[in-house]
């Protein structure tokens, strides 16, 4: 698969790495910003108040499935009513919101664990197939929350994460009896 991250900081950057080794071909942008025309998925890592500014230097978005992977941290940029609703702006196209609730600096140790940890996230219709599959891809087991309208939800959710975490970060996983 042909994947393009907009952002080349510890999400974006690590991402692209895992996905490397799992054999895709990623192409990094950063402040300049560039093309994906060819690609066939855009992964949007920055500054969640900074989506904006950074796709406006981004050409051939229009019609490129996107995982937003961005957070919320003070207010919100914009009026939209959530990150992933405000990369949808740009590319016209299914979106989801995932990678924003794992961790960037455990990363290197995910393929590690005993189990697969869990990769929350929520999705358009017409981008689960994708998302999951780099999910799974980057080491994690996806878990699909619902539908691109519970996006600020999931932006939301990163706080519990924050607040119940020791210094490094977490790997969470949700599982059915007996799975773990």
């Amino acid at each position: 698969m042909r994947i393009v991250t907009i952002g080349r900081g510890n999400i974006g950057g690590g991402l692209a790495r895992l996905w490397r080794e799992a054999g895709h071909d990623v192409e990094e942008l950063g402040r300049d910003g560039g093309d994906v025309a060819d690609a066939d998925v855009v992964l949007v890592a920055v500054p969640g108040d900074r989506i904006s500014p950074a796709l406006g230097k981004v050409a051939g978005l229009a019609g490129k499935i996107a995982i937003d992977a961005t957070n919320v941290f003070g207010e919100r940029a914009g009026g939209g009513p959530s990150n992933a609703e405000e990369v949808k702006t740009f590319t016209g196209a299914p979106v989801a919101k995932a990678f924003n609730a794992n961790f960037a600096s455990l990363f290197d140790r995910v393929r590690e664990q005993r189990v697969r940890p869990s990769n929350w996230y929520v999705a358009d219709e017409g981008a689960v197939e994708v998302t999951e599959t780099l999910i799974r891809d980057a080491g994690y087991d996806p878990v699909l929350v619902g539908d691109l309208s519970r996006a600020r939800d999931l932006e939301g959710a990163v706080w519990l994460l924050l607040g119940a975490r020791p210094p490094g970060g977490v790997f969470y996983r949700v599982a059915m009896p007996g799975e773990l």
